[in-house]
């Protein structure tokens, strides 16, 4: 795990991530004091849910993905992936320990978001209540293994084509999945076409990964049967990404 305690030491001694958790801890508490739900004191709890997860969202999909793509050009790009491929670490090992390193900071994000949801904006009532702690480990496990997969292309990506690409690639595969496809669907409700029907089918549907509206109105937690069937979507979608990173992965770019 020599690489992986490498590309760890060097995302850690950056300290970027030191913003991300600064942003998730504090930014929910002052956003919505600066806002106009101080004019009605049942409006602070949603203005905190709201601007948390939307803040590790934009953690995750801005510094997660551009750390991602920065690591995999640099195992490529510095000679990194070719010492340890020489040493008897494979290419798929590589690509295995820089995204565990990755993981190892996107994952405490995560954590802490559902855990200040959790305290910070439990709702009074004791049956929405019970039904909280389970709605935000749902919410948890449904942003992880979004994200997850995401990085692996992430790496992979900017070992082949630098990491400008994997990054802006990614970034717009993320951002489609969770706004664009919604508009795609609306655009069918009004209009058939075979063409965009085919591109919505085969699209990812990140959207309903997104559970921050279902906190906002309280509706409780997702049915075992639906939440499963959920993670069963997105655990394909990972698996199909983890077969496209290893064939695009690279120790070496390409000159």
């Amino acid at each position: 795990m020599r690489l992986f305690r490498l590309t760890f030491a060097t995302i850690y001694h950056r300290k970027a991530w030191a913003i991300c958790a600064f942003a998730l801890i504090v930014l929910p508490f002052v956003l919505p004091l600066i806002s106009s739900a101080t004019e009605k004191p049942l409006l602070i709890q949603p203005a905190r849910i709201l601007a948390l997860w939307n803040i590790l969202w934009i953690c995750a999909l801005t510094w997660g993905l551009f750390t991602a793509a920065h690591e995999g050009e640099s195992n490529a790009k510095s000679g990194i992936g070719e010492y340890f491929l020489t040493s008897g670490v494979s290419a798929s090992r590589q690509l295995f320990e820089i995204w565990l390193a990755v993981m190892c900071f996107i994952l405490p994000l995560a954590i802490i978001g559902a855990l200040f949801c959790q305290f910070a904006a439990t709702p009074k009532d004791p049956v929405e209540r019970s039904m909280w702690w389970i709605l935000n480990g749902q919410y948890a496990a449904l942003f992880i293994i979004v994200i997850a997969p995401l990085l692996l292309l992430a790496i992979s990506i900017s070992s082949r084509f630098g990491g400008i690409t994997g990054f802006a690639f990614t970034l717009f595969l993320a951002l489609y999945g969770l706004y664009g496809v919604g508009y795609l669907d609306n655009m069918l409700r009004l209009e058939e076409n075979s063409i965009l029907h085919g591109i919505w089918l085969f699209s990812p549907q990140y959207r309903y990964a997104d559970l921050t509206q279902r906190l906002l109105f309280k509706d409780g937690a997702l049915p075992i049967a639906l939440f499963c069937s959920m993670m069963g979507y997105f655990a394909g979608i990972f698996a199909v990404y983890l077969g496209i990173a290893r064939l695009c992965f690279r120790t070496k770019l390409l000159t």
